[in-house]
């Protein structure tokens, strides 16, 4: 139990900015820990996001069972945030990730189930960081937008929602893209 434990998390330091800590409950084909806790350390310097960020890669059932339980919705969803209490300095929050819907997005999409991952991951750290596309008048989606070409990202999350800016899909493809704080 404690070697496959060790193999499921990844501890990355970064003196400025605080710990990543991911957590591979399910794989992702082409994805690995070293990387996504390098990637995860880029997106929060460029997010200007200090403090230790969780990262939970997870099935649809158990993000059914959060977003039941933490928003009262009873579906699975692709990204969850969660900031940490104002108290908790050392905290950032944490990000809950469904990797059967990003590979199913990345499907569709065209782009690996590890871009869509990061994709994920950039949109949760600005819920952390306090933005809210729900109600900011477009500012995370700009901010997205930015962040997203700096880190060579494709398509992000908000813009796809958004029927003009929306790529065409492959035919028979239903892409998933509710997503919440």
């Amino acid at each position: 139990m404690r070697r496959k434990l060790h193999r499921s998390f990844r501890f990355a330091k970064d003196d400025n900015y605080g710990l990543n800590v991911i957590i591979f409950q399910k794989r992702v084909a082409g994805l690995v820990e070293p990387s996504l806790s390098r990637f995860v350390t880029r997106a929060r310097h460029a997010a200007g996001l200090k403090g230790t960020v969780n990262v939970l890669l997870t099935s649809s059932a158990d993000m059914k069972s959060l977003n039941r339980r933490f928003r009262g919705k009873d579906k699975p969803t692709d990204v969850l945030s969660f900031p940490a209490e104002p108290d908790q300095k050392e905290l950032a929050g944490e990000i809950a990730i469904s990797v059967e819907i990003a590979a199913k997005n990345a499907r569709a999409l065209g782009h690996s189930p590890a871009d869509e991952v990061k994709i994920l991951v950039l949109h949760g750290l600005l819920h952390l960081r306090g933005y809210d596309h729900e109600c900011d008048n477009g500012q995370m989606a700009k901010r997205e937008k930015q962040l997203r070409a700096r880190l060579h990202l494709p398509l992000g999350l908000i813009e796809r929602t958004t029927p003009e800016a929306a790529p065409a899909r492959r035919p028979g493809r239903e892409l998933k893209t509710k997503t919440k704080k």
